[in-house]
């Protein structure tokens, strides 16, 4: 990875990384806050020979300063710690001495230092005290010669063990800054591996690496607006439908060399939208005044009679089986001037009725009749269905949803159009994230529909003479 592939990485996996910098630091913090403070208290101690003369000092000097640090293990002895517990009588325990305190020589020096930690600042100061002392007299008996009184290494106190006023644990300051640095570098990594892992679709680029095929359509999320009736919401201005505007307009170059136009509507997988979205599409594109047909082929799991609140009683079915005329099965949708075609009775055999002879012709009528017919697919990958329509449409609009269809799903959908001789015209992206509003053009300039040039739609799609008068909603009595 470049360093702008990094930086791309963390402009979309930013919330991954300020969680692990908030849980990083929230923890530090709440360890800190929950921390027993500890206070420190030092002795220093200072290693010297009794030199007769100037050469006697010198190796006098080196001498001690060998010794220093053999006396700091004393320190940590068993002996010096019963010693210690048993100078300041208050019971404690030579281990907890031990673990309390600790040493440390400055280098090319024969000063020693010893430190006592303990929630107590006078108890600390007590236990380096006592400890300095109990070192002092240890190496004055260790140094001393048999038969002398005098020995040959003293170990004077030169700096007293005093009461401490701050603590010198826990830090604030320093633990904080530590966790955020942590909470930064782990944040960072698995951003990073999780953009490397994440295979599912979230931009332009992403869609271009599997498919040629153009995104027409960007549909913003926007969960108001989809519990609305569409024939309503569709005229409102708002950037949801705004974009099936845009996707309206980005249809006009679609197949140009055809005046009626045949698309299939399908996804990958359930729940991506794509019945949503033919639905909204139809509407929008019958709202600028193009004849237009919306007809559910989803023959196992339909949903746009109950989107529509249309009836579906009889429809796709019952045309192709041969009980209901196509004229009577239709349905108009409230004032939009859009017809539809509901599923009617869910069938045992959807495949062989897509695939059949019936509806082929059925599909020729309406292309006959509507400058677009909009049908709604199954999804591609668990059956088969939208595939074969596809192979009778003039393409297929594969609807996408953002962050969740993964670049596989959407290549083996785009394969299985094409191994019928199907074609992937165009791929819309539902449940988009909206652009914020100081990287996009304002709506205060209002919307309008986009220009078509189109003949004048008919009374009646089937017939020549006009459609008799009939109710939104309503299908069209029996000749």
């Amino acid at each position: 990875m470049e360093l702008k592939d990094y930086w791309l990485a963390m402009r979309h996996r930013w919330r991954v990384v300020v969680l692990i910098v908030a849980l990083s630091v929230g923890a530090a913090a709440l360890l800190t806050w929950q921390a027993t403070p500890q206070y420190s208290s030092t002795a220093s101690i200072f290693v010297s020979t009794s030199p007769s003369d100037t050469a006697d000092a010198y190796q006098g000097n080196l001498f001690a300063t060998q010794r220093v640090a053999s006396y700091a293990e004393l320190v940590g002895k068993r002996k010096l710690a019963d010693q210690v517990a048993n100078d300041l009588g208050t019971g404690m325990d030579p281990e907890v001495l031990q673990a309390a305190v600790s040493t440390s020589v400055n280098p090319d020096t024969v000063i020693l230092e010893i430190t006592a930690t303990d929630p107590d600042p006078v108890v600390a100061r007590d236990i380096a005290q006592a400890y300095a002392e109990a070192l002092s007299d240890e190496v004055a008996s260790l140094e001393t010669p048999d038969g002398k009184t005098d020995p040959l290494i003293h170990a004077s106190i030169v700096d007293n063990a005093r009461v401490s006023e701050s603590p010198v644990s826990p830090q604030p300051v320093r633990n904080l800054g530590l966790a955020l640095v942590l909470g930064l570098l782990l944040g960072v990594g698995a951003g990073v591996l999780r953009e490397l892992l994440d295979t599912s679709l979230s931009s332009t680029e992403d869609i271009a690496e599997v498919t040629s095929a153009p995104v027409l359509g960007r549909i913003t999320a926007d969960n108001a607006a989809a519990r609305r009736p569409p024939g309503e919401v569709l005229t409102d201005a708002t950037p949801w439908s705004e974009s099936f505007r845009v996707l309206r307009t980005n249809m006009q170059y679609v197949e140009v060399d055809h005046d009626q136009k045949v698309f299939v509507v399908s996804s990958s997988l359930p729940g991506e939208g794509k019945t949503t979205t033919a639905a909204n599409l139809a509407i929008t594109l019958a709202l600028a005044k193009q004849r237009v047909v919306l007809v559910e082929c989803d023959l196992r799991r339909p949903l746009i009679a109950s989107r529509l609140s249309l009836d579906d009683s009889v429809g796709t079915t019952s045309v192709l089986i041969g009980k209901v005329h196509l004229r009577d099965a239709m349905q108009q949708y409230a004032d939009t001037g859009l017809w539809v075609l509901s599923s009617g009775p869910i069938p045992p055999n959807p495949s062989e009725l897509l695939q059949s002879n019936a509806m082929e012709k059925l599909i020729g009528e309406l292309r006959d009749d509507f400058d677009i017919v909009i049908l709604d697919a199954p999804p591609l990958l668990p059956v088969t269905d939208a595939a074969l329509l596809a192979a009778q449409a003039d393409g297929a609009l594969v609807v996408v949803r953002h962050g969740k269809t993964t670049r596989d799903q959407l290549s083996h959908a785009v394969e299985r159009i094409e191994a019928v001789g199907g074609k992937a015209v165009g791929i819309v992206v539902n449940l988009a994230p909206a652009i914020k509003k100081g990287r996009s053009y304002g709506y205060g300039y209002g919307y309008g529909y986009y220009g078509y040039t189109t003949r004048p739609a008919p009374k009646d799609p089937h017939g020549k003479h006009g459609t008799p008068g009939r109710k939104p909603g309503k299908r069209n009595p029996k000749p």
